[in-house]
């Protein structure tokens, strides 16, 4: 998994500089230097909707929560390890994990909060997508934005068996399932999983119990988070100097989240990213080099907020108890 993750990177990278290239590199390059400092606080914008995420991520905590400020500086660290690290949206959660314990969360309810968040925001991301489908569907057919449009929405057709197994997954107990299918291959060694397993389905079935928190999170908080990341593309644009209406880079960064999460086997979304951009930003009217120097703002994000994360992650783990890795 490790060479894949680093094959996929290699040529993810490969591909970005070769988009790049053919995108009138002197223009791209020209743009974001006119830009200057404006694409810094268009990224900076994005603490925003860490902000938001870290949340509605409490909401699902039942009992004691930890401080906003701890919940965010959990959110950052886990956007970072994931948007910059070949660890395919997995690493970011396993870091977020320990610190959460070390934060005093018991492993159960660290572990469904998890589970549930990554569901829900699945769930979101979704009909944020249908967003940015409807608005394509409203725009001309010569600008190919029909076309992307149905390729979009075929796309959330074959995403729908997804939802339906984490509706199953609720209900069906899979951490426990799969931790007593082990316990007898390994001839009962794993009994304290099975156990630790079974807390973590049941704080699972809590959550959803909840029906208040996850409506909320969906249609609220999810929905907040994803306009404060509208916003950060809106500003990109504007210190571009190409502005655009709130609502069409409400459907660009629909289509660009989309894109992104169809790509998390390639670290930070090289290359895909850059021709996401480039196509989605032709079906909605903007000129190559334009959705280029875009997609180099979202790069700028990265430096400025993802990459001091890294280094956050690195100082925490320092300070992350031996107890913070024990069973309840």
């Amino acid at each position: 998994m490790r060479h894949l993750a680093r094959v996929a990177a290699f040529l993810g990278l490969v591909g970005a500089v070769w988009i790049f290239w053919q995108g009138h590199p002197r223009q791209v390059f020209g743009l974001m230097r006119t830009a200057g400092f404006g694409l810094v606080l268009a990224g900076l914008l994005h603490v925003l909707g860490m902000l938001v995420n870290a949340v509605d991520w409490r909401t699902l905590i039942r009992g004691r929560r930890p401080g906003l400020a701890s919940m965010l500086h959990v959110v950052w660290i886990r956007e970072s390890v994931n948007n910059l690290l070949p660890v395919a949206r997995i690493g970011g959660e396993l870091a977020s994990f320990r610190l959460m314990r070390a934060l005093g969360q018991r492993a159960a309810v660290a572990a469904a909060t998890l589970v549930v968040d990554l569901q829900l925001t699945v769930i979101s991301q979704l009909l944020f997508t249908l967003v940015g489908v409807g608005y394509l569907l409203t725009q001309s057919a010569a600008s190919g934005a029909l076309h992307l449009a149905g390729n979009v929405a075929w796309g959330l057709v074959a995403a729908v068996p997804v939802l339906a197994a984490f509706a199953f997954a609720v209900r069906a107990s899979p951490f426990e399932r799969v931790s007593r299918l082990l316990n007898r291959v390994v001839g009962g060694k794993l009994a304290a999983l099975v156990g630790t397993s079974s807390r973590i389905d049941r704080q699972i079935m809590l959550i959803w119990r909840r029906t208040g928190v996850v409506v909320r999170y969906v249609f609220l908080w999810q929905l907040l988070q994803n306009l404060a990341c509208t916003l950060e593309i809106w500003a990109a644009l504007y210190f571009l100097h190409s502005p655009v209406s709130f609502l069409k880079a409400t459907a660009l960064e629909a289509l660009i989240q989309a894109v992104s999460s169809a790509a998390f086997f390639v670290p930070g979304g090289l290359g895909v990213q850059e021709g996401g951009f480039v196509l989605i930003g032709r079906a909605l009217g903007l000129d190559p080099p334009t959705s280029l120097a875009l997609a180099g703002a979202r790069r700028v994000r990265d430096l400025v907020v993802f990459l001091p994360g890294l280094v956050a992650w690195q100082l925490a783990e320092s300070r992350v108890p031996v107890a913070a890795g024990k069973r309840d």
